[in-house]
C-alpha cells in the first residue's frame, strides 16, 4: 500500500515538472515571438527616420552656405543653388565625401538640356551633371527635390543673373542588417 502511494506521489510529482517545463517553455516562445515583432517594428522604424533625414537632408542642403546663391543674385532666393560654388565643389571632392554623412549628391539640370554632360572646369557652364559626392558603396534609393540652378551670365556689356530649374538628388548608404 505504501508503495501504491509512493508511486502515485512520484507520478504527481513527474506530472508536476512537466507541466512546469511545459509552461516555461510556452512563456519563452511568447518571449521570441514578442521580441522579433519588436525587433522588424523597430528596423522599419529605423528606416522610416533614415529616409526621412535624407528628405530633409535634400530641403536643407539647398540652402547651406556651400551650395545656397545668398545674396549674390539681389535678394536672398530659397531652392536657388549658384552653380559656380558647384563647380568649385566638385574640383574637391576628397575634402566633402564624408562632410554631409551621405554617399550620393548629384545635382543634373533639366531645363535647359545638353544632354548628360558630365560637368568640370573645361565644359562649364554647358553641361548637365554635377556630381559632388559619389561614395562607390551600396547606396538606398535617392531622395530628390527641384531647385533653381544659378550663375551670372554675360551678354556683351550687360551682366545677367540666368537660372535654370535643376534636381537636387541625395542617396544615403545602404545599411547591413
Amino acid at each position: 500500500m505504501v508503495k501504491k502511494m509512493n508511486n502515485k506521489a512520484q507520478m504527481k510529482i513527474q506530472q508536476m515538472s512537466f507541466m512546469l517545463i511545459a509552461v516555461t517553455l510556452f512563456f519563452i516562445l511568447v518571449g521570441v515571438f514578442f521580441l522579433s515583432i519588436m525587433i522588424s517594428t523597430m528596423r522599419k522604424t529605423a528606416s522610416s527616420l533614415e529616409e526621412k533625414n535624407a528628405m530633409l537632408l535634400v530641403s536643407k542642403l539647398a540652402n547651406s552656405p556651400e551650395f545656397s546663391c545668398g545674396n549674390s543674385f539681389g535678394t536672398s532666393m530659397t531652392g536657388c543653388i549658384d552653380f559656380e560654388k558647384l563647380i568649385s565643389l566638385q574640383g574637391r571632392k576628397e575634402d566633402y565625401e564624408d562632410f554631409w554623412g551621405v554617399a550620393e549628391i548629384t545635382i543634373r539640370k533639366i531645363y535647359p538640356s545638353t544632354g548628360n554632360i558630365v560637368c568640370d572646369y573645361s565644359n562649364y557652364p554647358d553641361c548637365d551633371i554635377i556630381e559632388i559626392v559619389d561614395k562607390n558603396v551600396n547606396k538606398q534609393p535617392a531622395n530628390s527635390n527641384f531647385v533653381s540652378l544659378c550663375r551670372k551670365e554675360t551678354d556683351g556689356s550687360i551682366v545677367y543673373d540666368k537660372c535654370e530649374l535643376a534636381l537636387l538628388t541625395v542617396s544615403s548608404e545602404e545599411k547591413r542588417t
